[in-house]
């Protein structure tokens, strides 16, 4: 596979026309066909279903939009850290990262760096733990910030000196808003927004999981979310109280919202993470020598 044609593909995936994406390319369209054929043909399987106004992928296209994606970041990252071994430093940076406060703690050494070295660019993906350390393995993350506990041995890691408080997101006119913090029972009886990664079974070592105990799987999780702010959204609308971690959703003055912290307390630590003999662009190389220089104490 060339990744000229990947790209081409890809071009077809999101213009859902061989048509429209033959004018995106500056191609004609039985040339971009062709290429298209000619890759369905190297690879044995059928990647698109031609109907009469637009292309859909089948499932075998679907996994290849996905690979050639994460084939394509790859390139370009590689290409990047290339262009950025000259004089002046440059390039860029890659950081993925659940929801936490302690991303301020990253952008206090990214704005110190903008003032030495300008040319370098920061790149942030939001996901939780399992997807952090996936694109980690493959590649294309230099830094996870992982939210603890999570299983770091196959990784080089510096601890954070912060931590993440673990509590209910709700409405202030909620029955839970007058009491101070929530414990167990409280939350065995009112409908629960949850976060993906909270929901993973306590084999997978996740602390609220964990906090809850042996009767989790008894609570009655209404949805599931992947960013906070959708689920405040969720929670001012009255479908059910959120569990995340503190200052994250608006819960100011002047919001509907309020945190309340679990009791027993709950509180997470958080690492940032990299893999063991990794090789560094010089940008990443730069931002890690300041992470050291900020956390190693």
């Amino acid at each position: 596979m060339e990744i000229r044609v990947l790209r081409y593909f890809l071009a077809v995936a999101r213009e859902e026309s061989i048509t429209a994406a033959a004018n995106f390319l500056h191609l004609t369209q039985p040339t971009l066909s062709r290429q298209i054929h000619d890759l369905e043909e190297e690879l044995g399987q059928q990647l698109l279903v031609r109907k009469s106004h637009r292309v859909v992928l089948t499932p075998e296209g679907m996994l290849l939009r996905k690979r050639a994606e994460e084939i394509l970041t790859m390139v370009d990252k590689t290409e990047s850290e290339f262009r950025s071994m000259e004089t002046t430093v440059s390039g860029d940076v890659y950081i993925g990262s659940g929801e936490t406060q302690a991303i301020r703690k990253i952008a206090k050494i990214i704005r110190q760096l903008q003032k030495d070295y300008p040319e370098i660019h920061y790149h942030m993906h939001s996901g939780n733990a399992p997807d952090i350390t996936d694109r980690l393995d493959n590649g294309l993350l230099d830094f996870g910030i992982l939210i603890q506990p999570a299983d770091i041995a196959k990784y080089d890691s510096l601890e954070l000196p912060a931590k993440d408080v673990w509590g209910v997101v709700m409405r202030k006119d909620s029955p839970l808003a007058a009491k101070e913090c929530i414990c167990k029972e409280d939350l065995c009886t009112v409908p629960l927004l949850c976060s993906r990664q909270a929901v993973l079974s306590q084999r997978h070592g996740n602390a609220f999981a964990a906090w809850f105990g042996a009767d989790f799987d008894k609570l009655n999780i209404v949805s599931t979310y992947n960013l906070i702010y959708n689920a405040a959204v969720m929670v001012e609308e009255g479908v059910g109280y959120a569990v995340t971690l503190d200052n994250l959703a608006n819960t100011s003055a002047a919001s509907d919202l309020c945190f309340r912290p679990l009791f027993p307390r709950l509180e997470s630590g958080l690492n940032v993470v990299w893999k063991k003999y990794q090789v560094f662009s010089p940008a990443a190389e730069i931002f890690l020598d300041r992470l050291k220089a900020a956390f190693s104490q």
